[in-house]
């Protein structure tokens, strides 16, 4: 299957247009065609709808497959140039919204002050987070999640990159000030199921997540929040848009919102941060300053294909 035609399918379909997803590409409409076409004669089935331009049923589960193989595909092409990489005094990190907070903050200050370095911090959401280290536009990440306690995030595969625990902390629901259950000690989950919820997949715990942890239906968004902006969250829960869940001591910190601890099922917000193999000096500092374990080896948690 060639990679350069699995490209083209897949920029078809988001954009659902043959001649958008020739400028996007910077192919011709006619050679954007041609790929499809080869590629359908490669796997033997059509994968396209032209009129309007959908994904047929094989198309659908072939597109299932494609952005991981062609993220893997750009991640081995990054990891190979890593090899020839010169010293640099730049690093770039890449957090999802709730990964960045004060600790993050305290170890960049430690590290700018042991090294001369410059920082770029880029706030993307989850999925890009692991984007942006994979294929090395970004020398390590800071990607969170929920979890059982100790258990680490359900990542998908990473190839050749280092995963360390950098935090674990309680998760809370944000109701607005004055809510008639923001007087609780705590709340479960399950009880909630039915309630109105914001969808805000890349800042609080995903719904489908919370689905899945539970075992329950519901979850069902009321309002949806696409973005990296946490306050903005807060004020759509605030202004009683939906509930939504997020770490504890940063929903403490919102405006306008009641946290209250989630007392069941036993979760925890996992925080945890990826780099390559064989990361930059900055990189290797930073990590060991986040996860306060002075670079041991055996604190590592390789995942690998």
């Amino acid at each position: 299957m060639d990679p350069h035609l699995l490209r083209t399918f897949v920029a078809v379909l988001d954009h659902r247009s043959f001649s958008i997803a020739a400028s996007a590409l910077g192919y011709t409409q006619s050679a954007v065609s041609q790929h499809i076409a080869a590629l359908e004669a490669d796997l033997g089935t059509r994968l396209v709808e032209r009129r309007p331009v959908a994904a047929t049923p094989a198309g659908a589960r072939l597109l299932e497959h494609a952005p991981a193989l062609l993220l893997r595909l750009d991640a081995a092409r990054a990891d190979l140039a890593r090899l020839h990489r010169a010293p640099s005094d730049r690093l770039t990190l890449a957090c999802s919204p709730a990964a960045l907070g004060a600790p993050v903050a305290r170890a960049l200050a430690r590290l700018r002050d042991s090294t001369r370095v410059d920082v770029e911090v880029r706030v993307v959401g989850r999925k890009a987070v692991i984007e942006e280290v994979l294929t090395a536009r970004a020398d390590l990440g800071l990607v969170d999640g929920v979890a059982a306690p100790s258990d680490p995030l359900p990542l998908p595969d990473l190839g050749p990159t280092v995963t360390l625990a950098v935090s674990e902390a309680p998760l809370a629901v944000v109701f607005p000030d004055g809510h008639p259950l923001a007087g609780r000690d705590a709340v479960r989950l399950t009880d909630l199921a039915q309630a109105q919820w914001i969808d805000s997949p890349d800042t609080a715990v995903p719904l489908d997540r919370l689905r899945a942890v539970c075992g329950a239906d519901g979850f069902r968004p009321r309002f949806r929040h696409l973005g990296t902006d946490i306050h903005g969250l807060a004020a759509l829960a605030a202004a009683d848009h939906g509930l939504a869940v997020l770490p504890l001591p940063l929903a403490a910190t919102l405006p306008g919102v009641t946290a209250v601890p989630v007392r069941h099922p036993r979760l925890v917000h996992r925080t945890e941060l990826l780099h390559p193999a064989d990361p930059c000096a900055p990189a290797r500092r930073l990590a060991h300053l986040l996860t306060d374990r002075g670079g041991s080896p055996g604190h590592e948690d390789p995942r690998r294909a």
